[in-house]
């Protein structure tokens, strides 16, 4: 007996895309377009008349956008949402912000927002679908980590955001540094934990989120403007400071030494460029027994190998739960090689960095 197929819906303004797309998904064993819209509130009402499994959502659509789209989606007909965007610094905000409201993942089109050549990242967008697919069960079932309690973890990062401390901890260089690595859900997932550190974190923080350029400057600024630690994207020879997070820049790899950070654009590791692996195993090299790795979640198996280098180094290491993992690979593939201190829900994973760091959390 044959699987059945999983039902996708395709949202795009653009007539050639929604063939090109339609085309190349329904060319893919086990996937099926079930129907296409040209705009959000096309994609709204197909949404809840067609019951797809997975929808692929456009940014910038007129009428209603991809961002207002997913919100209402996410609302009156909860399903994942794949979200493809140009590589434009709009569009990568205009993603994260979609991601922030439910969206499940994207896909960035290689060629802008008319893309012929969309078959290059054909994989991708299945692949990405394919994981939408397993996600769906936790969606509808409302077990899926949500958006809600993230909305009113922001209302709190405001107050902090706005109330950071000048003290004497802030700025000194970092002694201990705290490595974060995500992929697949990872945006909301950081956004949640940056939000409720405390002010005057005794350690620098190193965030490595698969995304590519534009994206991961986005990523920081909205960390920055929701945490009372100081977030940035990354630039070559930046000080490791306590108080300050740096995340590294899409398509480069972000190594430690001697207190600072050096990109790279060496080939991808774990087929991904930046690579946690990368960056932990530097960090553990340099700064031993006081760093503090945590791996959140993500497909795939980055980052496995440098939790156990931390962890051999005599350092911490968390990992977030399958429960509130939006997809398990990358903390699954840590745990497996027994190198994990603590597994815990997402929502407990800043305490834990902060007592790992000798904070007092209530």
């Amino acid at each position: 007996m044959s699987r059945e197929k999983i039902k996708v819906l395709v949202v795009d303004d653009s007539a050639f895309m929604r063939v090109v797309i339609s085309d190349m998904l329904n060319a893919s064993p086990g996937i099926e377009v079930v129907g296409v819209a040209r705009n959000g509130i096309e994609g709204v009402e197909k949404a809840k008349t067609l019951s797809p499994d997975v929808i692929t959502m456009d940014v910038e659509m007129p009428k209603m956008n991809g961002i207002e789209a997913v919100r209402r989606i996410m609302i009156e007909k909860p399903t994942p949402i794949v979200m493809l965007s140009g590589i434009t610094e709009k569009g990568a905000g205009a993603t994260l912000e979609a991601l922030a409201n439910g969206a499940f993942d994207f896909v960035t089109k290689p060629s802008g927002t008319l893309s012929l050549d969309i078959d290059k990242v054909k994989e991708e967008i299945i692949a990405k679908i394919k994981s939408a697919y397993a996600y769906a069960g936790k969606i509808r079932t409302g077990t899926a980590h949500g958006v809600k309690r993230l909305r009113g973890a922001r209302k709190e990062a405001h107050y902090y955001a706005h109330t950071r401390s000048a003290g004497s901890e802030a700025g000194r260089i970092s002694k201990k540094v705290v490595v974060i690595g995500s992929s697949t859900g990872g945006p909301k997932a950081l956004d949640e934990i940056f939000s409720a550190l405390h002010d005057g974190i005794p350690a620098g923080i190193l965030v490595v989120q698969h995304m590519p350029p534009y994206f991961t400057k986005s990523l920081a600024e909205r960390l920055d403007k929701h945490s009372p630690v100081h977030v940035r994207e990354g630039r070559e020879g930046d000080v490791i400071t306590d108080g300050s997070a740096l995340v590294a820049p899409g398509d480069y790899h972000m190594l430690v030494n001697n207190g600072k950070i050096h990109l790279n654009r060496e080939p991808p590791v774990n087929a991904v460029r930046p690579s946690v692996d990368v960056t932990m195993l530097s960090t553990a090299r340099t700064y031993g027994s006081n760093t503090v790795g945590v791996i959140l979640t993500g497909m795939g198996k980055d980052g496995a190998y440098g939790m156990k280098a931390i962890k051999e180094m005599g350092g911490k290491t968390i990992a977030c739960d399958e429960e509130t993992s939006i997809i398990f690979g990358m903390p699954k593939e840590a745990i497996k090689l027994g190198c994990v201190d603590k597994i815990l829900p997402l929502e407990k994973i800043a305490d834990e960095i902060m007592k790992s760091l000798g904070m007092e959390v209530n």
